[in-house]
């Protein structure tokens, strides 16, 4: 391995320092102490000059084997980030242009006893720039972000991280370095390079089987015969092989049966099964003498991504199937944890998606702007039951489709494809983010003459080279060309439909900031929504870190610099604003905090409304619309410390949003609506058999900690998998039933119980926006801590009821079991789950209640 210290200069060799691969640039310089925090304050412009620098690793090394014994010796780079000429013994190698590609050299003729290697980076914006410059024939859009995002222009001209040059929530840091692992191999005869498994359900047979594919690099002049040995022994299943291997890329497909009598447990989603993986051995004895043994698990699932016709609605269905049985996809959007890859430790990953599991999600995209995630993200999604939509990375823009950049793109998707389909957790490869529908709804205003020139790019990348390796590669799941799409219908009309966005139709993409977002019949009645979302900002304590007190204000320079998207806190302002009263403390820090709460409660309230919808959608077809069978919004996690989409801030911690998600994904709820003027109540199931529950609808008036009126409805069926109605009453007739009500001064709350413990969450209902709301009292709100065990106990009390309580510790890590909650009752149990070590009186002193009689 060459992993550890390197030598790094800048072009003209000013700058010379120690820096650890793997590694970039930015954190080595920051690792010294030559730069301060990349993300504190207005960083991400001063730093710029980093950037448009050419930077040099290079470091010294000794051999450790005897070059005699070994017929090949090889450099390999798991990830060269991305322009570089890589030298060995002053000897160029060769040249790297794909961040998203393994580069293997053969040094076998210039490997010495002591050696030096050199990899000298090119500014990936200067490359970006001539390779757009390069290209005379037309132009390809867009050339640069929007002037908001403070970006470099050109980034669909590089193969590299595409939000690296700045996106609408995350900072320009165009990054160099070596990103990923690279060392040294040595070998006689054969090397395995790749080892997969994909497992398939022989329906005729009964039987399940596994495709083993192994890729070797096979040195010998002639073919090498030998045997394989195939061992699961919780399966009793064990088979050899007899093998012969080509020279050059040599590669051997398997079929493992599996013994009929083992009873086979299959990898399910999170909330519907078990993730069993099982060990298996394979061995390779080739006649040659030596033996290669790979252990690895082996996992059983199908997938298929469903497209049939549905009764009584024009067009599709577009859902999963995982073993046979239809699974709504709850979830969010997955995009880089950091703008410094080598900052995201395992440790960091672990985090992230074990909140996503623990907020009842099942789903993440892997979305086509970013990268694709290190083998630890997968292993983990395959443990905690996370499926992925998994993108290649291309987003919101126009590609070149000239041999150069095809080569290099192919490259990149086999080598992503054979690391990474052996992963249940990955459902779909996806050609792209979002072009399809840049062609169509023609965001770049290309003149229809020219139309047919990009169209045939797109269909020569995405349709005619990426989705031939993938189908040519992996049989074992669905392949879609875009997201948004129309699927099978963007296919039959040339791969670019005429409306992407269609809600009869594949999947669609929503957003929408200038209507009120409690307004459910804004939303689209889609088969499967893959994006959608409000902004919030992230809490003081996660600001603080990279602001000076300057900044605290939401109209500040700051503020005004971290949002890049356009009018985004505007748009933030008015969306609270439609339903609470915006703060108005002549203190400015006090202003500050308040409107951040805000935004975190608009912003977990609109997409719990809108959540909910989709939800509730999927058993019905109206006016042509429904079966929605898929949710997940924009976005799960944040890159740096900004306003944006996420529901989970940059170090981990819970918006408001995420504690909401816990409740609105959970997989028994009841979801209120009102169509007009009639309280309707849905039953949401996710389980997999029928429930017979007791549904109460609780009126409470803001004036009261006492109930004003209860009502059990007993015996409701509620149908396993489906969402259907269990409730109806015009609001009228409920504020007459209980007495001195007004759609003003009372609140629904509801929740389903059954005999055996099993409960949903308490779901609340708005008969008014909340600013209008009459008898509302500022509350003394109160806590205990106590510590049992690993966990702290909050006893939480309150003089009135509540709205929107929330419980902040600051940057202490660690997480709460309810937040953001209504509260209807004097006193609430809610624990805290840390993530690292801490004390009563720590958390005692860092913690601030807040409720929405606190802002004003």
């Amino acid at each position: 391995s060459l992993r550890g210290s390197w030598r790094l200069r800048s072009g003209n060799g000013s700058v010379s320092l120690r820096a650890e691969v793997p590694g970039c640039v930015h954190t080595a310089l920051l690792r010294r102490g030559l730069i301060q925090d990349p993300y504190y304050r207005f960083n991400d412009v001063m730093y710029r000059w980093i950037s448009l620098d050419n930077w040099t690793y290079s470091r010294t090394f000794k051999t450790t084997f005897d070059l005699r014994k070994w017929q090949k010796v090889n450099l390999v780079f798991e990830g060269v980030d991305t322009v570089a000429q890589i030298l060995l013994n002053n000897v160029t190698l060769g040249r790297t242009d794909n961040m998203f590609s393994r580069y293997s050299f053969d040094i076998t003729s210039v490997i010495k006893e002591v050696n030096f290697v050199e990899v000298r980076l090119f500014s990936a914006v200067s490359y970006a720039a001539e390779q757009s410059r390069c290209h005379k024939a037309y132009s390809i859009p867009p050339a640069c972000p929007p002037p908001v995002q403070k970006g470099e222009c050109h980034v669909n001209f590089i193969r590299k991280e595409q939000c690296s040059f700045s996106w609408d929530w995350g900072p320009s840091f165009p990054t160099q370095g070596i990103w990923k692992d690279v060392r040294i191999e040595a070998y006689n005869l054969y090397h395995l390079t790749y080892f997969s498994l994909t497992p398939f359900f022989v329906k005729s047979a009964q039987q399940w089987c596994l495709e083993i594919q192994a890729i070797f690099d096979v040195v010998s002049s002639k073919p090498i015969a030998g045997l394989v040995t195939v061992n699961i022994p919780k399966l009793q299943t064990q088979q050899t092989y007899s093998v012969k291997l080509q020279p050059g890329e040599g590669s051997i497909v398997l079929l493992v049966n599996i013994n009929k009598s083992s009873a086979v447990e299959t990898w399910w989603p999170n909330g519907h099964g078990k993730q069993t993986g099982y060990n298996m051995k394979t061995t390779f004895i080739m006649d040659a003498g030596y033996q290669i043994e790979k252990f690895s698990k082996a996992y059983f699932r199908t997938v298929e991504l469903v497209q049939e016709p549905i009764p009584g609605s024009p067009g599709l269905s577009f859902y999963f199937r995982i073993n046979g049985r239809p699974i709504f996809l709850k979830g969010s959007n997955w995009i880089p944890a950091d703008s410094f890859q080598d900052r995201v430790t395992y440790d960091t990953l672990r985090l992230l998606l074990k909140s996503a599991a623990d907020a009842n999600m099942n789903a993440l995209r892997v979305w086509g702007g970013g990268i694709y995630e290190q083998d630890e993200f997968y292993d983990i999604c395959d443990e905690l039951g996370i499926m992925i939509w998994q993108d290649f990375m291309f987003a919101c823009a126009l590609y070149p489709a000239d041999q150069n950049y095809l080569e290099s793109v192919r490259a990149e998707v086999f080598h992503q494809v054979r690391r990474l389909k052996s992963h249940p957790s990955i459902i779909l490869w996806s050609g792209n983010n979002e072009n399809e529908a840049a062609i169509a709804s023609n965001w770049f205003s290309i003149p229809s003459a020219d139309r047919q020139v990009y169209i045939g790019d797109y269909v020569m990348l995405y349709v005619k080279n990426i989705r031939e390796i993938v189908l040519s590669e992996d049989r074992s799941r669905p392949f879609v060309a875009s997201s948004p799409t129309n699927g099978l219908e963007s296919v039959k009309e040339g791969w670019i439909s005429r409306n992407p966005y269609d809600p009869h139709y594949g999947d669609t993409h929503f957003y929408d900031y200038s209507n009120d977002c409690w307004n459910w019949t804004v939303y689209p009645r889609t088969r499967f929504a893959s994006e959608y979302g409000f902004q919030s900002w992230p809490s003081f304590s996660t600001v603080k870190k990279v602001s000076s007190a300057e900044d605290w204000s939401y109209t500040s320079n700051f503020s005004l610099h971290r949002q890049h998207h356009e009018d985004g806190n505007v748009q933030m302002l008015q969306q609270v604003g439609r339903h609470f009263k915006l703060p108005e403390s002549t203190d400015p820090v006090k202003k500050f905090k308040d409107t951040i709460y805000l935004t975190q409660v608009m912003q977990a309230q609109c997409i719990k409304t809108e959540t909910e919808f989709y939800r509730a959608s999927q058993s019905k077809i109206i006016k042509g619309e429904g079966h929605t069978m898929g949710a997940l919004y924009w976005q799960l996690n944040d890159i740096w410390q900004a306003p944006s989409w996420a529901s989970l801030e940059y170090g981990g911690k819970w918006k408001l949003l995420h504690y909401f998600a816990q409740n609105f994904f959970a997989p028994l709820l009841p979801v209120a609506y009102e169509d007009k003027g009639v309280l309707c109540i849905y039953g949401v199931s996710d389980l997999h058999v029928d429930q017979r529950l007791t549904l109460r609808v609780v009126v409470h008036a803001w004036s009261s900690l006492e109930s004003v009126c209860t009502l059990a409805k007993e015996g409701v069926t509620i149908k396993a998998q489906s969402a259907l109605p269990i409730y109806k009453e015009s609001i009228s007739d409920i504020l007459e039933r209980c007495r001195n009500c007004t759609r003003t001064s009372c609140v629904i709350t509801f929740n389903l119980v059954g005999e055996d413990g099993l409960q949903s969450p308490t779901n609340h209902f708005f008969l008014s926006s909340l600013k209008d709301a009459v008898g509302l009292e500022k509350t003394q709100l109160s806590a205990s801590v106590s510590q049992q065990d690993d966990i702290y106990i909050f006893v939480l009390q309150t003089t009135a009821v509540a709205p929107f309580v929330s419980l902040d510790v600051g940057s202490i890590k660690g997480r709460f079991s309810d937040n953001g909650f209504l509260m209807t009752e004097k006193e609430k149990v809610v624990l805290f789950y840390p993530w690292e070590p801490t004390s009563v009186e720590e958390l005692e002193n860092s913690l601030t209640l807040t409720s929405l009689l606190d802002v004003v």
